[in-house]
C-alpha cells in the first residue's frame, strides 16, 4: 500500500514529503505493534529503554547523563522513568560514593530476568518486519536512512 493510498491523499506530493510521511507512518505501525509486546510487562517504550542501556552497562552502575545520552528518545524524562522503574524494583537508584551530587542507577535482577523474558519476542517483532526484505536491502536501508538523517 502506498503512503498515499493509506492516509488517502489525492493530492500529488514530492518525493521529500513522500519519506517523511512514509518514515513517520512505519514509524508508528512499529511502535503500536512494540508497545503491544510490552504492555504485559507494564514498561513503556521508554523504561524498556532504559533497561536495555542498563543491561548493556554490564553490572556497572549508570549516571543520568550516560542514560539520557543513549536514550532513543533525547526528550525523555529520565529522572521520571528511572523513577517508575524503581517503583517496580527492576532497578536501583544510590548516591555515587566519589561525588555525591551524582546518581548511579544500576539494573536488578528482576530487570534482567523481565528482559530475558522480552528478548526472544523482541527479535520476533523485529523479524516480522524484516522478512519482507533480503539482508543485501536491510544493509541498504539502514544506509539510506543514516545518510537521511545526516544533517550538512
Amino acid at each position: 500500500m502506498t503512503i498515499e493510498e493509506v492516509i488517502k491523499s489525492t493530492v500529488k506530493m514530492d518525493n521529500a514529503k513522500k519519506v517523511i510521511l512514509n518514515i513517520m507512518y512505519t514509524q508508528n505501525v512499529i511502535q503500536d505493534h512494540f508497545n503491544e509486546l510490552i504492555k504485559p510487562y507494564d514498561l513503556s517504550g521508554e523504561q524498556y529503554n532504559v533497561l536495555r542501556i542498563l543491561r548493556g552497562q554490564k553490572g556497572k552502575p549508570a549516571n543520568m547523563c550516560v542514560i539520557q545520552e543513549r536514550m532513543l528518545a533525547k526528550t525523555s524524562n529520565t529522572t521520571r522513568l528511572v523513577d517508575k522503574l524503581l517503583l517496580k524494583e527492576f532497578v536501583t537508584r544510590n548516591v555515587c560514593p566519589d561525588n555525591r551530587r551524582k546518581i548511579e542507577v544500576l539494573i536488578t535482577q528482576k530487570g534482567l530476568d523481565v528482559l530475558k523474558e522480552l528478548d526472544p519476542k523482541v527479535d520476533a517483532h523485529e523479524n516480522t518486519f524484516a522478512e519482507n526484505l533480503k539482508p543485501d536491502e536491510l544493509v541498504f536501508l539502514n544506509q539510506l536512512l543514516e545518510k537521511f538523517r545526516t544533517n550538512k
